[in-house]
Formats: C-alpha cells, structure tokens, sequence
C-alpha cells in the first residue's frame, strides 16, 4: 500500500493530499530561485550600455564620412574637434569649418546641402551626437588628452567609420577600470590623435613611466567624475 493509500483503523484516509505534494514547495523555491538569477542576468546584460549603446550608429543629416576625411585624406581630428585639447567639450565643427575646404571642392554636391543652407542662413547643421555620457558625470577631453589617451580608445578607429558609431559603452565600469589602470593606454602626447597606434615596445612599460613623469594618478573615487 503506498502512503497515499494508508487509512486508520475506521478506513479514513490518513493524509489529505497526496504525497507527491510535499516536494512542491522545494520545487517552488528552486524554480523560483532559477527564474530570479536568469532575471538579473538578463538585466545585467540587456539593460547594460555595452548591449544598449555599443554600435548605436544614428543617421545624420550629411553623409560624412571620417574614413575619407580621417582616413583615406589623413585630416587630424584636431582640425574639426577644436576643443579637445582646451577643454572639456571636443566639439563639433561650425559649417566655417566645412566651408574652408567645400567652397571649392565639390561646391555643387547634393551631399552638401545642408551644409551649404546652413552657410547661408547661419542655422548650424543638426548634426546628431553619437558619444555622450550621463549629465551626472563630469568628463574632460583636454584632461584626458593631455595625459595621453589616444582618441581610438574611446571612438575607436573613426579613420575606418563611414558613418560614426559607438564602439566602446562608456559605462562607469568601463571608465573605473581605465582609471585602476591606464598605463596600458597611454602614448605620447604629440600622438594622440594617430589611429592605429602601435608603442614601439612594452606598452604597459611605457605608460607606467609616462604615468611617472607626468604624475598621472586617475581617480577612482566618486567625486573625481559626480562633483
């Protein structure tokens, strides 16, 4: 007789419900358990800016392209970013800028007529932002560059990117473990805006002694990037 069966002496069944019942709530509490880990898992990455905002590519209002300009024509960033090396803000260029070259390179290209309206009209081209960190932290290119983080670590190799995208997520973790450890990223100052390079040796070496010289220490406290 099993124990679902058992009855006492006047034939009443012992127990209510079946035996099998009783492993319910162990099943429960594990499915349950299970269900609560897959849940953070999935928000950990899903929700995350290396899901979110890495390969964020937004359309924009001129086709212009960084592997011609950057790349193939070798322009420095610094040309059309004037703010990066003064300033928090790189910058985007002004329509000036623009018109320095294409008032006589190619001044009838359909490509370029929001350029050539906002020269005449004075209204700036509303180029769409690609990399933006949250308004809560504080970050400054000139910083930054002046210590000799080259601009590919963040944008990566822009001389490639017919159109711009985010390649790296920007997140605090990301910025945290730069800041524990940058040497690895550092060159020298006069290269920061080379794509594509390459230190001659040990490159952590190289930038623990610019680290040194220079007197880099990166915060990782809160206040250094939330004031």
């Amino acid at each position: 007789m099993s124990g679902d069966d058992r009855r006492d002496d006047g034939g009443t069944p012992l127990f209510v419900f079946p035996e099998w019942q009783n492993k319910v709530p162990g099943v429960v509490l594990a499915c349950g358990g299970l269900a609560a880990i897959a849940a953070m898992a999935a928000v950990w990455y899903w929700f995350s800016p290396s899901f979110t905002d890495v390969g964020y590519m937004p359309e924009q209002p001129v086709p212009y392209s960084h592997k011609l300009h950057a790349g193939d024509l070798g322009i420095d960033c610094r040309y059309c970013h004037v703010g990066v090396e003064r300033g928090p803000v790189a910058g985007v260029p002004p329509t000036q800028t623009c018109m320095n070259c294409h008032a006589q390179i190619k001044p009838e290209s359909p490509l370029l007529v929001p350029v050539r309206e906002s020269w005449a009209t004075g209204e700036p081209v509303p180029w769409v932002r690609v990399h933006k960190v949250p308004d809560y932290a504080r970050f400054d290119h000139s910083a930054h560059v002046g210590a000799g983080v080259g601009c590919e670590e963040c944008h990566g190799r822009v001389d490639q990117m017919i159109e711009v995208r985010q390649q790296q997520p920007l997140s605090m973790g990301w910025c945290v473990d730069c800041h524990r450890d940058p040497a690895a990223r550092l060159r020298p100052a006069e290269l920061v805006t080379k794509m594509g390079y390459a230190p001659a040796g040990d490159a952590v070496a190289a930038g623990k002694e610019m680290m040194a010289k220079k007197g880099i220490s990166p915060p990782t406290h809160c206040s250094g990037c939330h004031q």
